[in-house]
């Protein structure tokens, strides 16, 4: 028997993934990271063209010129970032772009500020590089959000990175525009590197997003289409960074992946490039589905914080047996702890599902598990 390597004994196998694969498949998901839309019709023409037109070949590794000549734009006109195409990678989704960001540049000896509660893969990239974890709980009582401060209160000699991510999964959180500014001037004044990952950024309600790659050089900004396109399954996305950041970025992904799907690429040019109304549109559905879940959650009893981006809730359920409950009544969440030792006593629900499954699932939830019939 070869033993595998040490650095990925640590690692669990994602238990939200091992739970959607055994239950029942009539149940209403609430757990899943994923718009319930389809691609739109303009994006699916133009990778169906590509096909067509036998463009399947190899593309330059940090991806077709074109593609980060309107990434660029996008960035400036977006994110008030000015970067060059030559300091933009096209990644296979955002979660290789925040691999590679791990891999770059984290190792045994450093520390990585983390929020606690936050995405289960940032634990799990710091882990596989050797780093060490220094969690920073966000409360709910600051709705979640990642302050400043106490941001300071963690820098040490060893900090090396800080992962932002806003808005938030799993508490839907987006940062106030002073703490990212002020974390941006941390990072400067104490040199550590931000990788910011953006990818719920178009997906936010009476809010604005702001990047901290706007007031900082030490940041790696991340983003993709998959959250806000619909494109989960075609695994695009993209980065940017300084050039001495991104010479070092791209020697990860030049050597594990060469380069992003071109199909996915022709489509990805296409989101940017095309007509948003169906962006907008599932927009404003999510946000009808945020009013019409906290609401109910509220009257049962359940103290939720209103999400101001993507589209989770992270509710207060101190029932230890909420979770298991509601998949024996047929409706599945996910356990706050998976998410950090600061989510013990949350479920994470997702309302990337139809408004009416939202509503009947909130009414199972409400019957058979707060009503005590399971």
């Amino acid at each position: 028997m070869i033993n595998p390597a040490s650095r990925t004994k640590s690692i669990e196998l994602s238990l939200i993934r091992k739970m959607f694969e055994v239950t029942n498949s009539n149940a209403i998901n609430l757990g899943i990271g994923e718009p319930d839309f389809n691609v739109p019709k303009n994006i699916k023409d133009a990778m169906k063209k590509s096909i067509d037109n036998n463009d399947t070949h190899y593309t330059p590794n940090k991806g077709y010129i074109e593609l980060r000549e309107e990434i660029v734009k996008k960035f400036k006109r977006d994110n008030g970032i000015n970067t060059d195409p030559e300091n933009v990678i096209v990644t296979v989704g955002a979660s290789e772009a925040l691999n590679i960001c791990t891999q770059a540049f984290i190792e045994s000896s450093n520390e990585v500020i983390l929020p606690n509660p936050s995405f289960l893969s940032y634990e799990a990239c710091i882990n596989l590089s050797g780093g060490s974890i220094v969690p920073v709980d966000c409360k709910m009582e600051n709705e979640f959000k990642l302050k400043a401060d106490e941001v300071l209160e963690k820098i040490t000699p060893k900090t090396k990175a800080i992962i932002l991510n806003s808005p938030s999964n799993p508490t839907g959180a987006v940062m106030e525009k002073e703490d990212i500014k002020a974390i941006a001037d941390l990072s400067m004044d104490h040199d550590f590197l931000i990788i910011s990952d953006e990818i719920y950024e178009k997906i936010i309600y009476d809010k604005k997003h702001y990047s901290p790659g706007k007031y900082s050089d030490n940041v790696i900004t991340l983003n993709g289409f998959s959250k806000t396109y619909a494109m989960t399954g075609l695994r695009i996305g993209y980065l940017t960074a300084n050039e001495t950041y991104s010479e070092e970025l791209l020697k990860i992904h030049q050597y594990n992946i060469a380069c992003a799907s071109t199909t996915s690429q022709r489509g990805a040019y296409e989101a940017l490039t095309g007509p948003q109304d169906e962006v907008n549109e599932m927009v404003k559905e999510f946000k009808k589905r945020r009013d019409l879940i906290v609401s109910r959650l509220n009257e049962m009893g359940y103290k939720t914080v209103n999400a101001e981006g993507a589209f989770y809730v992270f509710p207060k359920i101190e029932d230890k047996d909420f979770v298991m409950k509601a998949a024996k009544a047929g409706v599945i969440t996910a356990p706050g702890v998976a998410f950090g030792s600061n989510g013990k006593n949350h479920v994470r629900m997702s309302y990337a599902n139809s408004y009416e499954n939202i509503e009947k699932a909130m009414n199972i939830l409400e019957e058979r598990v707060v009503n005590g019939w399971i």
